[in-house]
């Protein structure tokens, strides 16, 4: 293993950092809309890939929040609009990323991003997080036109890196990433962070954890 790619919405940037600004503006709702807004939003990635009908991230999640926002019976002004897509564009990190990146650096191992958002949308995110410095590659699924799980989205990692899938370790909190890379051939590690069961999808991850600070010792333990 000489470097790892890391997703980026619910892995490094804590996407219910929502909940907070949606529930101002929407009071007893704001949890629920951004639950809906974010199961919409990988939906819609989903959808588009199978049909072959991309957009791009940023259109996607403005679609996913209205269509959220309908569920619920909430009516959203152009201004409220304008202010939750503008907020997922700064949303916080969690709390052990910044310091697992940098015990990671200083072991020497090559970091990257592999995430269906937009380069403007990385780019935004991580220097708002203030993690933008760790990553030697920033990949968005746009050079490929089409979002995780699709073969092509994981391939943009190899094309950058240098690297056999299996050289490199995909990191993920989300269950149904982890089967698409491990398919693809990447070895993978998931990061539980809300203690879900496991994909029933005939592949396992190599290691698991609840945090960054899990994979540094696995890591390490190898």
């Amino acid at each position: 293993m000489q470097s790892i790619l890391f997703d980026v919405y619910g892995t490094l940037i804590d996407v219910h950092g929502m909940d907070a600004a949606a529930e101002e503006l929407f009071p007893g709702y704001g949890a629920s809309l951004s639950a809906f807004w974010r199961t919409k939003q990988i939906d819609y990635t989903r959808l588009r890939t199978l049909a072959g009908r991309h957009a791009d991230f940023e259109a996607v999640t403005a679609d996913a929040l209205d269509f959220a926002a309908d569920k619920l019976g909430l009516s959203l002004t152009p201004e409220t609009r304008d202010g939750l897509l503008e907020r997922f564009l700064t949303l916080p990190a969690f709390v052990d990323v910044a310091p697992a990146l940098g015990t990671l650096r200083a072991d020497g191992i090559g970091l990257g991003v592999l995430s269906n958002g937009t380069p403007r949308m990385l780019d935004l995110g991580l220097r708002a997080t203030g993690i933008d410095s760790h990553f030697d590659h920033v990949l968005s699924i746009e050079a490929a036109g089409r979002f995780k799980t699709a073969p092509e989205a994981y391939q943009l990692g190899l094309d950058a890196l240098g690297l056999p899938a299996d050289e490199i370790v995909f990191v993920s909190a989300n269950g149904w990433d982890i089967a698409g890379a491990g398919w693809f051939g990447y070895r993978t590690f998931w990061v539980n962070r809300e203690d879900e069961p496991a994909e029933r999808l005939g592949i396992e991850p190599h290691g698991t954890g609840r945090s960054l600070g899990d994979l540094v010792e696995w890591l390490r333990s190898r």
